[in-house]
């Protein structure tokens, strides 16, 4: 286990990457809010990308899933996705390898489902040294059931919870006279 820094209080968009986990054709309608959390999942991208941080998109078992969903591949355009056969991220060399090269030793995750890929995903690269933040309102399950008991287990596992508006205004560092501000600003509304 590789040990970064102390547990950070605050995202810093030198240090960060956004993870998004397998919003993909065949899921998102079985998926409870699943067009809400894919919205914000957009957000997150676009926010991400005017800010100049890196952001990651992992697609699990494409040829039986579908690719991303429209709007993930519109806000990512041109789409260049990782793909993936194991529930964590971290079970694919292929993406350990992309994440190493952002330099990053904070993540963002968001995706589905909260109870299987991002849960896996969230411990795994906790227990590889990275510092773990979780978008609460862009994350989902098929299950609310689920879904509860995924979040909790991030949560006492020492993942940080945040939502969508809060990540990105955070990674602004208070900011607010610049035309990033603007763009997430319009962005959030």
């Amino acid at each position: 286990m590789s040990n970064f820094t102390e547990k950070p209080l605050r995202l810093k968009k030198e240090e960060v990457a956004l993870i998004v986990i397998d919003f993909q054709e065949k899921m998102i309608p079985a998926v409870r809010n699943g067009v809400l959390a894919v919205a914000e999942a957009a957000k997150l991208i676009k926010g991400f990308k005017a800010l100049g941080c890196p952001v990651l998109v992992t697609q699990q078992y494409t040829k039986g899933l579908g690719g991303s969903v429209r709007e993930i591949q519109e806000a990512f355009a041109p789409l260049e996705h990782i793909e993936k056969e194991s529930f964590s991220v971290m079970g694919d060399e292929g993406f350990i390898t992309a994440l190493k090269q952002t330099g990053s030793k904070t993540v963002v995750l968001c995706g589905v489902e909260a109870h299987v890929c991002v849960l896996q995903s969230a411990l795994d690269l906790l227990e590889a040294g990275y510092n773990v933040f979780v978008a609460l309102d862009a994350i989902s399950s098929r299950k609310e059931r689920d879904e509860k008991p995924g979040v909790r287990r991030m949560i006492q596992a020492g993942v940080v919870p945040t939502t969508v508006e809060s990540a990105l205004f955070e990674l602004l560092d208070n900011d607010s006279k610049s035309e990033t501000f603007k763009t997430i600003s319009k962005l959030i509304k």
